[in-house]
Order: structure tokens, then C-alpha cells, then sequence
């Protein structure tokens, strides 16, 4: 086990006996006063600096022990993951229900909430699933998946292999695809066929086939982002970001539904946990927490916010997005690193100073999450996401109860010490 918060060090006394004689005595002159003033400054001034040593101590304390409340992103995590969101997407209002839920929570930590409304057109699967083949009824989601561009469907027939994994009927237009994992994604438009993708161990040669499927082309759907804010106490007009999307899948049909635990509900729970933090320890920049929607769809809410700032963007010192961050077991990869090596040479130099992480490991230039739009914008971005061996990704298996959540005091506390360091941070000598 690793000392997180001090360096191991010998116990001394660390004053000589001269230092605390000047110490102590209010005037060097004053070295003939009586006995009981001498007396009476001492203890005046030991009382001084042990308030001193105690108030910086409870400060290193504080910091240690707030830097990463592991029970609350818990909580929050399971609480974003549940069914009672449906997957934070476009059935049973899960996605408003989930960016009202983060807005009460930012307004009971102490941040100033702002929403930014935005629409984007999404296909969506709001009722009937079924799909039956070769006699087999099978499970949504746990043997196969709709592809979310699939249009409405309730069909019977028989197949045509085209190739090694894919059967077709073009009369209905149906494609059967055999996979080796199912993994869902997000469509902003609608196909004009019905596609399935299953799972090869459900089935091993497609022939015939039963299909229902209840598919809702919404042209404007309408989400908001949720902005919360500190005021900086020195330097309020200096912004350091944190982002993280709170969207995630939804539900593909009545029954099944995508939990998003790590993806993302946990970057939203550990970025409203630093919030916690940076109010209980005033920062001296402004920072701001941003729950994105509509990641899932193509970095919509992100792209809308860069394009139609509430905050400028050149006022924004960095940006941190935490996406996938609820492994950690074999370190973190930070896109972005090979953009702004000083600040990825910043945050090494705290990690191993520290003894946090098991890796600190560096990515280039990626449009894989909300970080992407406020880089093209020119604001300095790392996006951080968790390397380790749980694998739920994009399917109905990422659920809370399987986040390992290895490092999230110590990346939440490398976090902490790589903002308070942002006060000497520049990319670029001039």
C-alpha cells in the first residue's frame, strides 16, 4: 500500500533552540524581561502555531479524505444506472428524468445550474421486440439486439445465406447477422429495412425467421445540458472545465434496457463528487461541471455547447472529460496527450510524485468523446478514461454491481492536484 497524501518522514523537532528563542520572544530585546512575561510569551506564541499546525493538518485531511468518496459515486453511479432511467435515453423520458436528477444534485452541493436546450432526430424502439428463428424465441438483448437504424417490422419467412454470417430476406427486408458480441449504438436516422444482429451461440444456420418490432423516428428530440458552476474566489474570469456525458442507450423495447454504468454514469458521479470537493475548498479559478446529452448519438451535445458557448472558450483554461473512468486497474489513457505535452507531463509528474496510478499512459488526437469539439475550438482538453479487465461495453451487462471502481480515490485525487496546479500551467512559452 502506497502513502497517498505525505511523504513518509522521520519525526523532528524542527526548530532549533535559537529559532524558538526569537520565536518566542516578541523583541530580541526583551531577553532580560521578567520570568513571568517570558512565560507568558511562549505560551501565547505555541498556541499561535499550534492553531497553525492544526488548521494545516485538518486541511491535508480534509483534502485526503474528500478526494475521492468512493460511497458516494457509488451511489450515484447506481442511481443513474437503474431502471427507473431505462438506459438514460429516448423511452419514458429516461434521459430527462436522469439530466433533471443531476441538476438537483449540482443545486444540493452548492453550484449555480444552468440547461441548455438543444434537439437532434433519433430512431427509437419505444414497444414490441420480438424475434423467433429457427423455432427459437430469443432474448432481447442477452441473445440479440435490433440495429438501432432499423425501421418497423412485423414479418414471417424464410432466409437466403449471402455471405459467411449474414442472411437476408429481400422481400420483407430482413438481415439476420451472426456475432460474436452484441453491442448497440445510436441512429439518427431510419434504414429502410430491419436488421438483427445475434449471437452465434443462439443459433447456427438461419432458415426461417418471426420478427415484431415497434421502431419511433423521433425528427426532434429534446434534451438539455446541465451546467454547474464555482465562482473562483481570485481569479473568477479563469474557467477549468470538467465534462462528463450522462447520456447513455436507452431501451430497445419495453423490456430491455442498457444500464450505461460505466459508460457513463460513473464519469457523471465522479465529476459531481470533485464539484463536492472544490466547494468545500474554494478554488481560486472558476470551474464549471458539464453533463452532456446526446454523446451516445454522435457527440451532438457536446458539438451544440462548443458551437453556442454560455461560458467563452477562451476563457477556459482546461478541460478534463471523464468518460469510462470506473476501472483503473491497469491505469488511464489520456487522449490528447500528444496535443498538450506539458499538461500530460503535469499530471505524470504528480501521479508518480504521488504514488497513484499503476499507469499514466498517452493517447493523440481522437473524436471518441466530448472532449473532441472544445479541442477543434482550441481549448486544451485531455479526455481520461480507465484501462482494466471488465469489458461491459455498450450492452445490457454494464450494470452498476459490476464497476470495480479499483482507483477512483486516487484518480479523483490526481484530478484534484492536477487542477490546483493549473495556476502555473501554460502549453505554449512565450
Amino acid at each position: 500500500m502506497h502513502q497517498k497524501c505525505m511523504p513518509a518522514q522521520k519525526t523532528m523537532w524542527p526548530l532549533s533552540a535559537d529559532i524558538c528563542y526569537s520565536l518566542f520572544s516578541k523583541q530580541s530585546k526583551d531577553i532580560f524581561v521578567s520570568t513571568d512575561q517570558l512565560k507568558r510569551n511562549i505560551f501565547l506564541n505555541m498556541e499561535t502555531l499550534i492553531k497553525k499546525i492544526l488548521v494545516g493538518w485538518l486541511s491535508i485531511l480534509s483534502s485526503a479524505i474528500y478526494a475521492g468518496d468512493s460511497l458516494y459515486v457509488r451511489k450515484i453511479t447506481d442511481t443513474l444506472a437503474s431502471k427507473a432511467f431505462m438506459g438514460r435515453g429516448y423511452i419514458q423520458d429516461g434521459m430527462k428524468q436522469a439530466g433533471n436528477f443531476i441538476a438537483g444534485e449540482m443545486k444540493s452541493i452548492g453550484l449555480g445550474v444552468e440547461n441548455q436546450s438543444f434537439t437532434y432526430p433519433v430512431n427509437t424502439f419505444p414497444g414490441e421486440m420480438l424475434l423467433t428463428v429457427n423455432g427459437i424465441a430469443l432474448q432481447a438483448g442477452k441473445q440479440f439486439i435490433v440495429s438501432p437504424e432499423s425501421k418497423n417490422a412485423n414479418a414471417i419467412g424464410t432466409l437466403i445465406q449471402a455471405d459467411s454470417i449474414t442472411w437476408v430476406n429481400q422481400e420483407k427486408r430482413i438481415i439476420i447477422k451472426l456475432v460474436d458480441k452484441l453491442t448497440w449504438s445510436v441512429a439518427r436516422e431510419q434504414a429502410d429495412y430491419t436488421a438483427f444482429n445475434v449471437l452465434k451461440t443462439a443459433v447456427l444456420a438461419p432458415a426461417d425467421f418471426t420478427c415484431r418490432v415497434n421502431a419511433d423516428f423521433k425528427k426532434k428530440f429534446t434534451c438539455d445540458n446541465i451546467i454547474g458552476t464555482i465562482k473562483g474566489n481570485k481569479q473568477p474570469d479563469s474557467v477549468i472545465l470538467f465534462t462528463a456525458h450522462y447520456d447513455h442507450l436507452g431501451a430497445m423495447g419495453k423490456d430491455t434496457w442498457f444500464p450505461g454504468a460505466n459508460d457513463n454514469a460513473g464519469g457523471v458521479a465522479m465529476m459531481l463528487d470533485l464539484a463536492r470537493y472544490f466547494v468545500a475548498n474554494p478554488p481560486a479559478y472558476t470551474i464549471q461541471f458539464i453533463a452532456f446529452a446526446g454523446e451516445e448519438a454522435g457527440l451532438v451535445g457536446s458539438k451544440y455547447y462548443a458551437e453556442n458557448p454560455l461560458t467563452n472558450l477562451q476563457k477556459i483554461k482546461f478541460l478534463t472529460n471523464l468518460d469510462l473512468v470506473g476501472n483503473g486497474d491497469e491505469g488511464i489513457t489520456v487522449v490528447n496527450a500528444t496535443e498538450f505535452p506539458r499538461a500530460f507531463t503535469l499530471l505524470q509528474d504528480i501521479n508518480t510524485s504521488q504514488h497513484l496510478l499503476v499507469a499514466v499512459n498517452s493517447r493523440g488526437k481522437a473524436a471518441n468523446s466530448d472532449h473532441y469539439w472544445f479541442t477543434e475550438k482550441g481549448v486544451p482538453s485531455f479526455f481520461i478514461y480507465t484501462l482494466g479487465k471488465r469489458k461491459a461495453y455498450h450492452d445490457v451487462d454494464d450494470m452498476a454491481s459490476t464497476v470495480p471502481w479499483y482507483e477512483v480515490n486516487d484518480l479523483e485525487q490526481l484530478l484534484i492536484a492536477f487542477t490546483n496546479a493549473m495556476a502555473t500551467y501554460k502549453e505554449h512559452s512565450h
